[in-house]
């Protein structure tokens, strides 16, 4: 069976926690790759973290579930000898091992990329650090939160307006795409292992990751350009890209930007021929600069029909809108689950009959069907028995902690 997907046959060490590192590492399970996630006796905290402030309450582990689902478990002691013996057989075997654990941890531990890469010559070691491997703060922790949605100006531009506080993020939304700049710098360096023979490390960080995001703004920054706080909705820089409310509550993001092609279709849209004779709104240049006249107009317009009714009209005419979708949305949008953005998960322990995608597709490359998570090391006593240990050896392991072997999930 895993001959049959893209990445079969490649064995993967997750030895990484809580999200971004993790994420990379279920994306290349999604492709067919062995991932091991390793974690401590009491296991990864993300594991266990249920609840807390602004966390939706559920009694289903659904974090765990998107963010480690198809991959086996062993929970395995670092600290002495012979749980470092464990990891070092394991890496003698493995394609890949990836981390998020703190520098000062690594050395500690033995786990950094000179301790393990003269076990493998062909080991990938993908490395994840909030603020990245050099400088100062290069030993300083942080989350997606802090190392890249505030500290890349992120949190300081998306806010409402330029009075209002700065906005702040939830949970996990910069961890995942850092998690896809992981996995494409572990394929990249795959590609290089191809043709050299040789492995490498490789890495990203959240703050890299933020400043990519923002990117536009960044570079006009360090190009000497002054950036602007985004005005209110009601001040914008142009009526025809701004947020616009129904009749029925919904919002959306009305974005004509070639306002010469599509001024005229805008209008039959709205059935507002008589805009157009407008001096006021007659040229781009005057639409602009009368914006603020143009947006109370729009609002009165908007607000007459519900959503369903404007997003029919808005397509008939080929404009280019955005809905403004709740999260609850997703239940029941046919365009995720038609795209395959939304995937069928086939346990009810999930406590949902579908789960996230990971945001790739290769045509004529299925990926595997997501299992649910395994449970604490799981497939602990399978995995040394795959590395040669003898059973004896295995429950002497177990009785001394250094690795535990958890209750099958299924």
């Amino acid at each position: 069976m895993a001959d049959d997907f893209l990445l079969g046959g490649l064995r993967v060490i997750d030895a990484a926690s809580f999200i971004a590192g993790p994420v990379a590492t279920t994306m290349l399970a999604d492709l067919g790759a062995d991932v091991i996630k390793i974690e401590p006796p009491h296991g990864d905290p993300y594991r266990h973290r249920m609840g807390g402030p602004g966390i939706p309450e559920s009694p289903y582990n659904y974090r765990w579930i998107v963010d480690n689902r198809t991959k086996r478990a062993l929970a395995l002691d670092l600290r002495p000898a012979s749980g470092r013996a464990v990891l070092h057989r394991l890496v003698a075997r493995a394609d890949v091992y990836v981390t998020n654990n703190p520098l000062d941890s690594r050395a500690r531990l033995g786990t950094r990329w000179e301790d393990l890469s003269p076990l493998n010559p062909r080991l990938i070691y993908a490395s994840i650090t909030a603020y990245g491997e050099r400088g100062d703060e290069a030993p300083l922790s942080g989350y997606d939160a802090t190392a890249l949605w505030a500290r890349a100006g992120l949190m300081d531009l998306v806010k409402p307006t330029p009075d209002s506080a700065p906005a702040r993020a939830l949970p996990g939304m910069g961890d995942h795409p850092t998690g896809v700049s992981l996995f494409a710098a572990i394929m990249t360096a795959l590609y290089q292992r191809d043709r050299t023979g040789r492995g490498t490390m490789v890495s990203t960080s959240l703050l890299a990751n933020g400043l990519w995001w923002n990117a536009t703004q960044i570079q006009a920054a360090l190009c000497g350009a002054r950036v602007e706080p985004r005005p209110p909705r009601e001040e914008p820089a142009t009526a025809l890209a701004n947020l616009y409310r129904c009749a029925d509550g919904r919002w959306f993001l009305l974005n004509v930007l070639n306002d010469d092609r599509d001024w005229p279709q805008l209008l039959k849209a709205l059935e507002r021929p008589d805009l157009g004779d407008d001096p006021r709104f007659a040229t781009t240049p005057a639409r602009r600069a009368n914006a603020r006249a143009l947006v109370p107009i729009f609002d009165a317009v908007f607000a007459k029909r519900p959503w369903a009714e404007w997003r029919a009209i808005l397509n008939q005419h080929r404009l280019t809108f955005g809905e403004v979708g709740t999260v609850d949305d997703a239940r029941s949008d046919p365009q995720m689950v038609a795209s395959g953005a939304l995937v069928p998960i086939d346990d009810p322990r999930a406590g949902a009959s579908l789960t996230v995608a990971s945001p790739l597709w290769l045509e004529d490359a299925p990926k595997v069907a997501p299992r649910y998570p395994p449970e604490l090391g799981e497939h602990s006593s399978e995995i040394l028995r795959e590395l040669g240990y003898p059973e004896a050896e295995i429950d002497a392991l177990i009785a001394s902690r250094v690795i535990v072997q958890g209750k099958s999930a299924s």
